[in-house]
Formats: C-alpha cells, sequence, structure tokens
C-alpha cells in the first residue's frame, strides 16, 4: 500500500509516500480501508522533533474515514464494508477526566491514517455520521475531540455563557466555536487575519478582534461584556490577558503550548477565583457524545482537501498557519 512516511526530522519535507506492506488484521483489531485522512498540528510537531518517543521511518496521521476492509479474531458488532470514523485516543482508560498513563494517540509511534490503510483497536470503530461526506468525517476525531472534552468535560460551558477562543482557524478554535454555538453560547474570538475574522462571523462568531491591529483588543473584549470561559493553546502573552478578562469566578482551559513560557499576574487569578484547568484529547464518553452533535446537522470547517499525490502539498499548507479549518488528505 501506499503511505505517507516521515524518514529525518527537519520538517515537512523529510516526508515522502512510501510503498509498504499492508497491516494484518490481529485479534481485537479492525483494518480499514481509508477514504479520507486529516491532517493535524501534531503531525507538523512530530516532523519538527516536537514530540516524545519519535521512532522514524513513521507513518504519520491521526484523523481518518473509510470502510472496514478486515476484521481480526473476535471482534464482533463491526461488519465488512461498515462505513466508519476513528477515535484516535487508544487506551484512554476508566477516569473520564484524563487519560491512564501508557495511552497514546493514533499516527506515531503506532503507524497512522495517511495510508491505504490503517488497523486500529475494535473499540475505537464508530460509525460515520450519516449526514457527512467520507472528507467531512475525517476531518473530525482529534481536533473535534479535543475542543469537547476543553468545552463542556474541563470547561463546563452551559448555555448563555460568554466564551472566548484566542486564534481562531485551527482546528481545536474552529471546532470548539462550532460546539459553543450550538450549544447557546456567545462566542468571542480573536486572530490576526480579517479573512479568518470574516469566516469565524460565518460560523457564528458574535465579537470579533484583529490583535494585530488592534494591540488593546483584550480591554476592549472585557468593555463588551464578561468572559466566563476562555479556550487557549498558545499560552504566553494571551493567557496572562485572558486571565484580565474573565469576570470573578470564570476559567481558563488550556490544551496547548505554542508559546510555553506564561508569566502572568497572580492578584487577578486569586482575587477574582479564577479558575486554570488543563486538558488533552478525550475520552470514548466523549468521542461518542461529539460525533452525536453531526447527526444533528453540524458540519466542519474543512479548509481544502489535497489528492494523496499531494499530501506533503497538504503539509506545507498547514505550515503556513494559512488555513482556516481542517487539511483534509483524499486518499481514494
Amino acid at each position: 500500500m501506499k503511505a505517507v512516511r516521515l524518514h529525518a526530522i527537519g520538517g515537512p519535507q523529510e516526508l515522502r509516500i512510501d510503498e509498504v506492506a499492508e497491516p494484518i488484521a490481529v485479534a481485537g483489531e479492525v483494518i480499514v480501508r481509508v477514504h479520507a485522512a486529516a491532517l493535524n498540528h501534531r503531525d507538523l510537531f512530530i516532523t519538527r522533533g516536537l514530540y516524545p518517543r519519535i521512532a522514524l521511518p513513521a507513518i504519520l496521521g491521526s484523523d481518518a474515514a473509510g470502510e472496514v476492509a478486515a476484521l481480526g479474531a473476535d471482534v464482533t458488532g463491526i461488519h465488512l464494508g461498515d462505513r466508519v470514523v476513528i477515535d484516535p485516543m487508544l487506551g484512554w482508560g476508566d477516569d473520564p477526566r484524563l487519560w491512564q498513563p501508557g495511552a497514546e494517540i493514533l499516527g506515531m509511534p503506532r503507524p497512522g491514517t495517511l495510508a491505504d490503510y490503517v488497523s486500529v483497536p475494535a473499540a475505537n470503530i464508530y460509525a460515520k455520521p450519516a449526514p457527512l461526506s467520507m472528507e467531512e468525517a475525517a476531518a473530525i476525531p482529534l481536533c473535534g475531540l479535543t475542543a469537547y472534552h476543553a468545552l463542556f468535560v474541563r470547561g463546563d460551558l452551559r448555555a448563555g455563557e460568554t466564551v472566548l477562543l484566542p486564534g481562531i482557524g485551527g482546528g481545536v478554535q474552529t471546532f470548539a466555536l462550532l460546539f459553543a454555538k450550538h450549544a447557546g453560547a456567545r462566542a468571542v474570538v480573536t486572530s490576526s487575519s480579517d479573512e479568518k475574522l470574516q469566516r469565524a462571523k460565518e460560523l457564528g462568531a458574535d465579537l470579533t478582534f484583529n490583535y494585530a491591529r488592534s494591540p488593546d483588543w483584550a480591554r476592549e473584549a472585557k468593555a463588551a461584556g464578561p468572559v466566563d470561559l476562555a479556550i487557549d493553546s498558545s499560552g504566553g502573552e494571551t493567557l496572562g490577558k485572558i486571565l484580565g478578562m474573565l469576570r470573578p469566578g470564570g476559567r481558563v482551559v488550556v490544551y496547548g503550548g505554542t508559546r510555553p513560557e506564561a508569566s502572568i499576574k497572580l492578584f487577578p487569578l486569586f482575587w477574582n477565583h479564577l479558575t486554570i484547568l488543563g486538558s488533552s484529547m478525550g475520552s470514548p464518553h466523549d468521542f461518542r457524545a461529539m460525533l452525536r452533535l453531526f447527526s444533528d446537522g453540524l458540519k466542519p470547517a474543512v479548509d481544502r482537501v489535497y489528492p494523496f499525490a499531494e499530501a506533503v502539498d497538504a503539509f506545507r499548507r498547514m505550515d503556513t498557519a494559512e488555513q482556516f479549518g481542517k487539511i483534509v488528505v483524499r486518499i481514494i
């Protein structure tokens, strides 16, 4: 089969489309014929060595939708030809709040979804939401799960609350906007791109701020109304500003750290009884609940669909940070 493999640390230019052996269905696992796969920043970080336990060569990719092609022994309730989507969170465990030691994400070190076929535990196979195309379904798993867990499990978002989503345009933040509006929340978003802010308005954003043109955006946003919850993946100066914007008793969920060092003022933290929560991925229960939203009419924001032969070009687009929503690779 064909697969996108990383051969050396050094960025997307070290990716190749190779011929490799097809996976074999072992007991308890399912082989999926991949129709479409999606990229995540996790994949890009791996190409640069910014991830633990990198083993090369590696087939990248955590997200996929396709058809069941083979069943291992002891697999029940799944049939050949089923149209499915894959939960990339492997071995979460029994605690709904956080993953157990040894849990991992599909796509390095375990071979990932940017291939003709992928093998995954049967427990990670779910029926594709019927209203969605394969490309749309492939866009959902990792970022949709991360956004759902951050918003509703860790952030406890309620209808009528205001949620702040800095850096709109990436996969998780775009899903968070969709989910927040579906739940009846008011959404405030930021970006340095007017084009991305316009796209966010089309998805329901109530207030938008271009932080590149308005350095005082945090004060302006706070003046427009109290913020109950913020979902952040940047840290750094942004996190400090968020803490100054939250209402007393407000909370911020952090699911990433593109600017890993953050200096914050402690006074508003303790004086306003604020809560800072960490979050990463989500449980099988979260994945099922998240998928149901897409059976109720939601559709993911898909930035662009690339043919498999241009998969490396898809990585280059992600590297420019120009996308709004998910970048998808059509495998067949």
